[in-house]
């Protein structure tokens, strides 16, 4: 297999930057979109709609968890499978992988639209945001299945050795997204619903340039016609848990977030975490590309049982995620004010409490970059309790009583420090872990 062979003979350092920047762009404007739709629904609709459309974001990442959960589980079964040179076997838990995540997510979208006033309460919209959410989220749960299939494709077709058409199509659905979404809004005047339509006609066309990978030479990427293993439905399922449960966590912090800043500071508060909450999106997903990255070599080098190099990539995405987050910090303390203009020139409290609350919020990237990389490592090279334990640390046993606490005894400016201290202590509980009980990290 010629393919394994640059894999297993590449130097590292070369093999993951070629991963990384692919991975890395792919995610980031994966993202950027959310972004965008966030940028112009405030510059075009109002501070009240940009709220209203952040209530639905939840959406977004309760979908793409399911993605992330059948498709880092499936690719990471995949890319071991080919490391072992068992194609046959690799070909069915692809097939099985996409028939999975279809059946769950029409489940899903079902249910929410029936539920989708309640839904929309319980996110935290009030009777002022909710006619913008429900026009939004009404859109995104039709047309879900679409924004899930482009984005198991991409983690697919990264595993395939193709890093850079996985890059390719997000690059198209964000330009095309960029520009529908100024002709749905500024030309016809479609408002929030323009905004969910342009997100929904540049993903399709994004899957369309996904698909081309079909098509290409050297490709192992196929669906067979039998496919169905019980087995493999667990080891799917399982591998790829902790990937679900971090981004449905990030459903429920939003949530949580979005109920804690209006009842300490209204309307106000939860437009200003919608700014944040925004570029964290799109930061976050920075570091979920550093662990895309890792993930389809590590499981490779696994499964080939090449574990000195398994060692070799994990230090290496270390280092990136540390780098990455003292970057992201540096920046949002010394210039919050440029980066939530972007939202809109005018000056409002929304915007003067996420300029003021960026800078605290944003430290927590430093933690953040070694947390993701950890979790995907594990994950990665099946030792799926340890990759859930860190999850679990960060989105739920710490995270949600220090949301009551922190603002009850010290004020609402400490909402801003819950993510920071979240991360900084969960790394500092895995770390003692591991030395306490001189633990190599690939054994553990």
């Amino acid at each position: 297999m010629e393919k394994a062979l640059k894999i297993e003979t590449r130097p590292l350092g070369l093999l993951f930057v070629s991963y990384l920047f692919p991975a890395m762009i792919g995610t980031l404007l994966m993202s950027v979109n959310i972004l965008i739709d966030g940028i112009f629904v405030s510059q075009g609709v109002g501070p009240t709609a940009l709220a209203g459309v952040n209530i639905a974001v939840p959406i977004f990442s309760v979908l793409l968890s399911i993605s992330l959960w059948i498709g880092m589980g499936g690719a990471t079964l995949y890319s071991v499978s080919l490391g072992r040179n068992d194609v046959e076997k690799a070909r069915k838990v692809f097939t099985l992988s996409f028939v999975l995540m279809f059946l769950i997510v029409m489940i899903i979208t079902t249910v929410l639209l029936i539920q989708m006033e309640n839904i929309a309460y319980l996110f935290g919209a009030n009777d002022q945001t909710y006619p913008y959410a429900k026009e939004y989220l009404y859109i995104i749960l039709v047309f879900g299945m679409i924004y899930t299939i482009e984005n198991l494709l991409s983690i697919f077709i990264r595993n395939d050795g193709n890093p850079k058409l996985a890059m390719a199509g997000l690059v198209v659905t964000s330009i095309l997204n960029i520009i529908f979404n100024y002709f749905f809004i500024f030309v016809w005047e479609y408002g929030v619903t323009g905004v969910a339509l342009a997100t929904v006609l540049s993903t399709v066309i994004g899957v369309i340039v996904l698909s081309s990978h079909f098509f290409r030479k050297g490709s192992y990427l196929k669906f067979v016609g039998k496919f169905v293993d019980k087995k493999d439905i667990v080891k799917i399922v399982g591998i790829g848990f902790p990937s679900f449960v971090v981004e449905s966590t990030v459903a429920i912090m939003v949530v949580l977030y979005n109920v804690t800043f209006l009842y300490y500071l209204g309307t106000e508060g939860v437009t200003a975490y919608a700014m944040v909450n925004y570029l964290h999106v799109v930061l976050m997903m920075i570091f979920f590309g550093i662990g895309m990255a890792l993930q389809p070599l590590s499981s490779y080098h696994y499964g080939a049982r090449l574990m000195d190099r398994v060692d070799g990539l994990l230090k290496i995405a270390i280092k990136t995620g540390i780098g990455i987050g003292l970057v992201i910090a540096i920046f949002a303390f010394l210039f919050p004010g440029p980066i939530m203009s972007v939202f809109g020139g005018d000056i409002n409290k929304g915007r003067g409490l996420a300029v003021s609350g960026f800078g605290y919020f944003a430290l927590g990237y430093i933690f953040f970059g070694i947390n993701m990389v950890l979790m995907e490592f594990f994950q990665s090279i099946e030792r799926i309790r340890m990759a859930t334990i860190i999850t679990l640390l960060r989105s739920v046993i710490l995270f949600i009583p220090l949301l009551i606490i922190l603002p009850k005894l010290f004020g609402p400016t400490l909402i801003w420090w819950v993510f920071p201290i979240t991360e900084g202590t969960t790394v500092l509980l895995v770390g003692t872990y591991l030395l306490k009980n001189n633990k190599r990290i690939k054994d553990v």
